[in-house]
């Protein structure tokens, strides 16, 4: 079927329908379906499809009905995040799960945080972890049951921001609160029951991207060392897709560049791919990467942040920081999530693991 039979088929449908929560990405609920259904008229994109994947798809529209795609904008964000709350699913009772408030950095709120598995007592390592959502979506409800998992597979401590959203709060805010929850398991680690001194900084997509400007902010401040930092899929720099433009099969599907500039802008309080930003706000603007904790990155090859991802990769391994990238064939932003039984998505969910057994190692 051409693209206007997929088009024509697609309207005569008529049927309405949504993003599946993604815990990788952001839970997205599609709002625009005309203009989401376009994104998938990039044949080039979908002609690079991991085979696993077009095994699962001979058509289209399966894709459109299995999780639906648009453009998150100014105009329709809001109404998917009360889409994104209306699918937070109630933690397990084991590992067990509390909810601190802390004090924010001076003149800032204060940051609410989920210990996972944290025992005082103990002394074992943690991860702290920041959600992703394009800067603008997601929350940390939203990942816990995951996180759980996480928790309890490696017996180590998960702790998660719920760092505040753009564009409402601009950076540095979200910056702060992560640095404060940094500092709070620092200073507080005996009570926690975990080693100060392996502490683990992840985050996927959007929260890669906190994840690496939070490195940024304890090199430069000195105040607390950082073991590693796991980045799956990160969202670096806001030029891609705003004053960089990307090859046609590249992010076309579920995070498009319409999307990364919107995120990106909400977060700078600016217009992404400006020639300045503020230090420290995207990562792969920081001109040096040196002394930064040992980095794992996975990432797809027809994911937005592909090129960003190796970029950084590459810098920060000619900074002299131990770098290990996977780049699995025909993987899009968080599909592992949209199809966990393909091999190739076992794959990256094995490599996921890999890095973060390495990170938590002693």
């Amino acid at each position: 079927m051409n693209k206007s039979g997929y088009l024509a088929q697609y309207k005569k449908k008529q049927q309405p329908f949504v993003f599946g929560l993604c815990f990788l990405c952001t839970g997205f609920f599609a709002v625009l379906p005309d203009l989401a259904f376009a994104r998938l008229q990039n044949e080039a994109a979908l002609e690079l499809l991991h085979p696993d994947y077009r095994n699962q798809l001979t058509e289209v529209s399966q894709l459109v009905d299995k999780i639906g795609f648009a453009d998150i904008t100014a105009e329709n964000y809001k109404k998917v995040r009360i889409a994104e709350a209306a699918q937070i699913k109630k933690p397990a009772p084991i590992p067990v799960v509390s909810q601190k408030t802390i004090p924010g950095a001076e003149g800032e709120p204060d940051v609410s945080i989920r210990l996972i598995n944290s025992l005082a007592g103990d002394a074992k390592p943690v991860i702290l972890y920041m959600h992703g959502g394009g800067f603008v979506l997601g929350s940390a409800a939203l990942y816990l049951p995951n996180m759980q998992k996480i928790a309890e597979k490696y017996n180590c401590t998960v702790v998660m921001v719920e760092y505040r959203l753009a564009p409402e709060t601009p950076f540095p805010g979200a910056l702060e609160d992560n640095y404060a929850a940094l500092k709070y398991l620092y200073n507080n680690a005996s009570e926690l029951g975990i080693d100060k001194d392996h502490i683990v900084l992840m985050g996927h997509s959007a929260g890669g991207g906190h994840a690496a400007m939070l490195a940024i902010a304890a090199r430069d401040r000195a105040e607390i060392p950082v073991k590693h930092q796991v980045l799956i899929f990160p969202m670096l720099d806001d030029r891609t897709g705003s004053s960089r433009t990307v090859p046609a099969h590249i992010g076309q599907l579920l995070w498009t560049p319409t999307s990364n500039a919107f995120g990106w802008s909400a977060l700078l309080g600016q217009k992404a791919g400006m020639s300045e930003v503020p230090y420290g706000s995207v990562p792969a603007r920081v001109t040096d990467l040196s002394k930064l904790p040992p980095t794992d990155i996975v990432v797809g090859a027809i994911d937005l942040f592909v090129e960003e991802d190796m970029e950084y990769a590459k810098r920060l391994i000619l900074s002299g920081v131990p770098t290990e990238i996977h780049v699995l064939p025909g993987m899009f932003h968080a599909s592992e999530t949209i199809y966990p039984d393909a091999a190739i998505s076992k794959r990256f969910s094995e490599l996921e693991s890999e890095a973060i057994a390495r990170a938590l190692r002693r």
